[in-house]
């Protein structure tokens, strides 16, 4: 039985909705990225209320003088603190992923995703924040157009050595504004975290076993949506994000990508899932479908068959 065949007859049923860890072993890992994790949805309700400082700004940059360069600092400051939060949980996603990796990829990752189920869960959890947290960042522009002016008037305070008090300096501003930059952030946070990690010699963890566990992940998933295995919507909606987040992170790792006739993952019936989500007109899912659209780097490969193209177009 080859590698795809292997994965493509997988029959795995993954219990997103009361998965609990099985072992201490497996509790003690869970509590540290649990630890984590729950931050989650903190950070994406700060991230979905964040209206940004376009008034003050507008009015510091037709209006100029003290009086309304002080109020568009004043009102950028806290914002900036605030994405500076987006950007420090950021790096302790960066921390606790490859915990996950070792634990479902250092030996079998289909056994070790069937039996460690909390952990595979976790796994999900995180594609299903990164999915999150990009969707909302992508249409908030506020979020560059504040740190840019706020990275202006800092070298302008420094000209003038007004900047004693501030906290996020040039190092910090750099590697936040690099962040940032990126339309997907979290999503190329974990795509770097996992090559970077799987680039160590001391990882331990063969990169074929992370794309099998990715793709085993992504058409478990793709099985369970198309079984109707949950009756919740957002327990559905959890799963698709789950698998697109391993389709995403696949084709980042795989030489050939996830869409290529020899990937194994069931690459058509996820597309198809995500298009034909049940009750939907498309735009609950749509974000995700942009996702493979515009996130993965193999899509427009010569080798991608037509239909699947097609598919995304």
């Amino acid at each position: 039985m080859g590698f795809n065949d292997d994965i493509k007859s997988i029959d795995i049923f993954l219990d997103l909705e009361n998965a609990k860890p099985a072992t201490d072993e497996e509790k003690q890992i869970y509590d540290t990225v649990s630890a984590i994790l729950n931050k989650g949805p903190t950070i994406l309700t700060k991230l979905q209320s964040y209206s940004g400082c376009e008034e003050a700004i507008r009015k510091a940059i037709t209006s100029p003088g003290p009086e309304t360069e002080e109020a568009a600092w004043n009102t950028v400051v806290p914002a900036v603190e605030q994405l500076k939060e987006f950007y420090d949980f950021s790096l302790e996603l960066e921390s606790c992923f490859p915990k996950l990796l070792v634990a479902l990829c250092k030996t079998d990752p289909k056994q070790n995703i069937a039996s460690q189920q909390a952990l595979a869960k976790q796994m999900a959890d995180v594609f299903d924040f990164v999915l999150r947290f990009d969707d909302l960042k992508m249409v908030n522009p506020a979020i560059q157009n504040d740190f840019s002016y706020y990275r202006r008037t800092l070298n302008r305070k420094k000209i003038t050595k007004t900047d004693v008090n501030i906290v996020i300096r040039d190092e910090l501003a750099n590697r936040m504004s690099l962040f940032f930059a990126y339309p997907t952030p979290m999503m190329n946070v974990i795509n770097e975290t996992t090559t970077k990690f799987l680039g160590q010699d001391s990882s331990g963890v063969p990169r074929e076993n992370v794309t099998m566990a990715l793709a085993t992940m992504a058409n478990v998933c793709q099985e369970m949506i198309f079984r109707q295995k949950f009756q919740n919507e957002a327990t559905n909606m959890f799963c698709l994000r789950a698998m697109t987040g391993s389709v995403i992170l696949f084709d980042h790792l795989h030489t050939t990508g996830a869409f290529s006739r020899k990937s194994p993952i069931h690459i058509k019936q996820c597309i198809t899932a995500l298009k034909n989500f049940p009750g939907h007109t498309g735009s609950t899912t749509e974000g995700l479908l942009n996702a493979l659209r515009f996130t993965t780097i193999h899509l427009n490969d010569p080798d991608t068959p037509a239909a699947v193209k097609q598919l995304l177009e």
